[in-house]
């Protein structure tokens, strides 16, 4: 009995002392992504590079506002203040301010605002991630007529297209680009608050 007794206490302290370095691995980990986020930088997982929301959001800082003339300067707008969450299912959502007014120049006091939900993808041209299958989910633009009406449709959609395809949201840099070699990129995950680039 005393014997059964010291292998249960033995086979419990052995668990906690293995739910204790797994909760410490954990925080490591989440430690880890933290101080890579404050410094700019991707976290190297094994074969897989991982980036967090504010890393994106801080190039998307960069790049924004800007000007846009459209029509042949008939209509111009302005996209200002890019708002990105990452909250997972494979997309993430991308809001903006926009600006807008007639010939003559771009408006840069908000006018309105519009969200993007779109998928990721590696585009080695660029060496940036692109958003994939983007699609606007959501317009508010008074000026316009509040909701989504076909002018703001086929303004907006327009500028979509064009923005996936020639403009990363996140570019790679040289060092980066290193750290991956000559692996090849199956997929780029979207996760809570994660995006995570596969690696073969």
């Amino acid at each position: 009995m005393f014997i059964a007794a010291g292998e249960d206490a033995g086979s419990a302290t052995s668990e906690a002392a293995m739910r204790r370095s797994n909760v410490f691995l954990a925080l490591v980990l989440i430690a880890l992504l933290a101080a890579c986020s404050s410094l700019g930088t991707s976290a190297l997982l094994g074969r897989d590079m991982a980036f967090t929301g504010p890393q994106l959001q801080a190039q998307l800082d960069r790049k924004f506002p800007r000007d846009y003339r459209k029509l042949g300067g008939l209509v111009n707008f302005s996209l200002l203040n890019p708002r990105l969450t990452l909250p997972g299912g494979g997309r993430l959502q991308l809001e903006f301010d926009i600006g807008m007014n007639g010939p003559g120049g771009g408006a840069r006091t908000p006018s309105g605002r519009f969200t993007v939900e779109s998928g990721l993808r590696f585009d080695p041209g660029t060496r940036g991630l692109h958003m994939d299958q983007p699609e606007i989910v959501s317009v508010n633009v008074p000026a316009l007529g509040g909701a989504m009406n076909d002018s703001a449709r086929t303004l907006l959609n327009g500028w979509l297209l064009d923005y996936a395809r020639e403009e990363p949201v996140y570019r790679l840099d040289d060092n980066m680009i290193g750290r991956m070699a000559s692996r090849r990129i199956e997929r780029v995950d979207i996760d809570p608050g994660l995006i995570t680039i596969r690696l073969d």
